[in-house]
């Protein structure tokens, strides 16, 4: 039986396989859970300097508009 530690040596690579996948998966899902989190907050975070910029634009051709009474 010479060809009993190759099987065994094969399960238990088989098995370390698993695992290692296992974790792997959990630590991309934790991973692109986290990226999702930040792609979200950065769209929020950009459309409110948009919106910002959009009312500073109103708010000085406002001002620079001369009154219709004069």
């Amino acid at each position: 039986m010479p060809y009993l530690p190759t099987i065994v040596l094969l399960a238990a690579g088989l098995v370390l396989l698993a695992i290692l996948l296992v974790r792997t998966t959990r630590v991309l899902r934790g991973f692109r859970q986290t990226a999702s989190m930040v792609a979200t907050n950065t769209q929020d975070r950009a459309g409110l300097l948009r919106a910002r910029s959009a009312a500073l634009r109103v708010a000085f051709a406002q001002r620079r508009r001369k009154p219709e009474n004069q």
